[in-house]
């Protein structure tokens, strides 16, 4: 399956409505016990409908996983490539708010993109969406350091592996890391992201 940019233009009927309860009816719920604790049974008690009717739109557990992954990795691809619009200055500073401000960056949120990536190890499909969310956020940073001043003598390729690597762990960081709040994350990563592509740090 491929990730699926989202359109706010999309008409949303009766049918997408219960895809979308069925969502964060996942959502809560791994948040509340975890991915691995909940059950195909908790999910549908939380949506108001039978573990039967939920099947009528998912063959199950993983599979509700699956198009939630793509749905929430679609939004988040499509918020980034938005930025691309910007000076690549604008672009750092804008990426470093969208991964560390803002309630959608909770530790919460944070915590439950990380149990979708540890599902996706022994999951085929997932780590398949996975690959593909995380090679469309290395494209769109590689075309932003060919835009920066300089690179540090690295590649725009190398470079945009050592941002992205950043990026993951200091969302991990902050999810295990009590030390490590949201706030050191986004300094953090304006200090190394801005000298890499020859600004100034303040």
């Amino acid at each position: 399956m491929a990730i699926k940019k989202q359109s706010s233009e999309k008409p949303v009927g009766p049918g997408e409505r219960r895809r979308r309860k069925i969502f964060k009816s996942l959502h809560d719920c791994i948040e509340a016990e975890g991915y691995v604790n909940t059950s195909l049974q908790d999910i549908a008690n939380r949506a108001d409908m039978s573990a039967s009717h939920l099947c009528y739109y998912f063959s199950g557990k993983d599979s509700i996983l699956l198009e939630y992954f793509e749905s929430v990795a679609g939004r988040i691809l499509e918020q980034v490539e938005a930025l691309s619009r910007e000076t690549p200055l604008d672009q750092i500073h804008a990426l470093a708010d969208f991964w560390f401000k803002g309630k959608a960056r909770s530790r919460k949120e944070i915590g439950i993109m990380l149990e979708c990536f540890g599902v996706a190890v022994n999951h085929t499909e997932l780590c398949r969406a996975k690959n593909q969310f995380d090679e469309v956020c290395k494209s769109y940073l590689v075309t932003l350091f060919e835009e920066a001043p300089s690179t540090l003598g690295q590649s725009a390729v190398d470079a945009a592996e050592v941002c992205y690597a950043l990026t993951i762990g200091l969302r991990s960081s902050v999810y295990f890391d009590r030390g490590v709040g949201l706030k050191d994350a986004h300094r953090i990563f304006l200090q190394t992201m801005l000298p890499m592509c020859g600004f100034a740090t303040h």
